[in-house]
């Protein structure tokens, strides 16, 4: 293969790996799309409602699935440190006994998966008319 032949090469796949890099990058910086719940969600942490859970724990998990991105606007109390399944003193202090746990404004509490209806009625925060 000649010189040219192989500089040719190294420029094609530069700029392949670059346009690659570009793409990556314009993905990542997008807008998340709204999400039906993020009225509702903001509404949660405006009524004083917080979810206490664990980066393990696959209730959890299924509670931040069920909101989507929306749960980025709830309050979020992580009770366990990055490859730790042991309770963090946040949580010990307030006095977590499982996961997920929702607390209120009035501090009542509901320990497990909890359906949103449920969080709808307890925290007086209307879900969109899609789901209800």
């Amino acid at each position: 293969m000649s010189k040219s032949k192989i500089s040719n090469a190294y420029v094609l796949y530069g700029g392949a790996v670059i346009v690659a890099i570009g793409l990556i990058f314009f993905a990542a910086n997008q807008d998340k799309a709204p999400s039906i719940y993020d009225e509702f969600a903001q509404c949660l942490t405006e009524q004083g409602v917080t979810m206490y859970g664990a980066w393990w724990c696959p209730h959890c998990t299924n509670q931040k699935e069920a909101f989507g991105d929306a749960f980025d606007s709830v309050n979020y109390v992580e009770c366990s440190s990055p490859g730790s399944r042991s309770m963090n003193s946040t949580c010990q202090a307030a006095g977590i006994e499982g996961y997920p746990t929702w607390e209120f404004a009035d501090g009542t509490r509901a320990s497990g998966e909890q359906d949103l209806e449920f969080l709808s009625e307890q925290a007086g925060c209307e879900l969109p008319e899609s789901v209800e």
